[in-house]
């Protein structure tokens, strides 16, 4: 007598716990093992900062789910059904500490669309005219895939690429007014505070700039919370016009519990190496004031990884901008 078919409810909790434990299952496996000054070296054969992990796990973990649930076909499930899988695991991995909010939140749409397209690809096996047995080799197959990519794709050197952000805004205050605002920047009081996306999703605000000596050799120091500190070496200084510098991380200082391990500044993926302010006068006391920076990215996946960055350094911009109006335009 063949055992009684699982119900609907009960199948398809199934398939959301085997691609919960899929995912929770590559995470752990996925690990950097190298020097993290070595980003292209000695990463390890499963990198979590890869195309094997960050693209093939959500799109196997989102095949496992429709194959191990679906019990009847539906292109709405195949589609939407991995999506509950992959909030779960990244829910679950933030609770062990796997990883980070921020983390989480940067990876969520490239998980829900990859998970798709495997529930996706499932739902075009299921459909097939093919033998159980070479179905259930393709199933062995996918979920094997990242970890046969891993090691391949471990090989590759890892590209280094340079970003720029820019934001602008405009000011009614003359030039040297905001030039008295962005040499040096008072600490910033949470009165003047206000909200960004970037600070919702994790990042440390503003606090203050502090400026020693005058001129190009100068030194800037750059204070956010959670005692992140940038120093910043004046490279270009003219007077009302225009301050350039240079921008390092004091990375052995920053508590392990401001970023997460992933998005680091100053670590082995993500670093901002150069901002310049540069007021464009349009009139006595009318300006706009423009603040670009320099990113370094080091993933396996700049294509994607790029967007994120320059939109998190648009927004954190804009919020410095926004500050350095409200006190250029108060102070008259």
């Amino acid at each position: 007598m063949s055992s009684p078919r699982l119900s609907l409810p009960r199948q398809a909790l199934l398939g959301l716990a085997v691609g919960v434990v899929y995912g929770l299952v590559c995470r752990l496996l996925f690990d950097s093992k190298g020097n993290p000054s070595e980003v292209s070296k000695d990463e390890g054969l499963l990198a979590i900062m890869s195309l094997s992990f960050i693209f093939l796990v959500p799109m196997a973990l989102g095949f496992l789910v429709v194959w191990f649930s679906e019990t009847q076909k539906s292109w709405a499930r195949r589609v939407f059904r991995p999506w509950l899988a992959g909030l779960a695991f990244m829910a679950a991995a933030i609770a062990f500490h796997l990883e980070g909010f921020i983390c989480v939140i940067l990876w969520l749409p490239l998980v829900w669309f990859m998970s798709s397209l495997g529930g996706v690809l499932a739902g075009v096996l299921r459909d097939a005219r093919a033998s159980d047995g070479s179905k259930r080799l393709c199933v062995a197959a996918v979920a094997l895939l990242p970890f046969v990519a891993g090691p391949l794709e471990s090989l590759r050197e890892r590209e280094t690429e340079i970003r720029t952000a820019h934001a602008s805004i405009e000011i009614a205050a003359s030039p040297a007014r905001v030039w008295r605002q962005i040499r040096s920047v008072p600490r910033i009081t949470e009165a003047e505070h206000g909200p960004s996306w970037s600070h919702r999703l994790g990042f440390p605000r503003p606090t203050e700039a502090v400026l020693e000596g005058t001129g190009v050799g100068s030194v800037r120091y750059a204070r956010f919370e959670g005692d992140v500190l940038f120093v910043e070496k004046v490279t270009e200084w003219e007077e009302n016009k225009r301050l350039s510098f240079s921008i390092a991380a004091d990375t052995k200082n920053i508590p392990p519990t401001t970023f997460d391990e992933h998005v680091t500044i100053g670590g082995p993926y993500f670093d901002v190496l150069h901002g310049t302010y540069w007021i464009e006068a349009l009139g006595p006391d009318r300006v706009v004031l423009h603040l670009s920076s320099d990113q370094r990215l080091s993933t396996g996946f700049n294509f994607y990884s790029q967007w994120w960055t320059v939109w998190l350094m648009n927004d954190l911009q804009s919020y410095i901008l926004r500050i350095i109006k409200a006190r250029a335009e108060r102070d008259r």
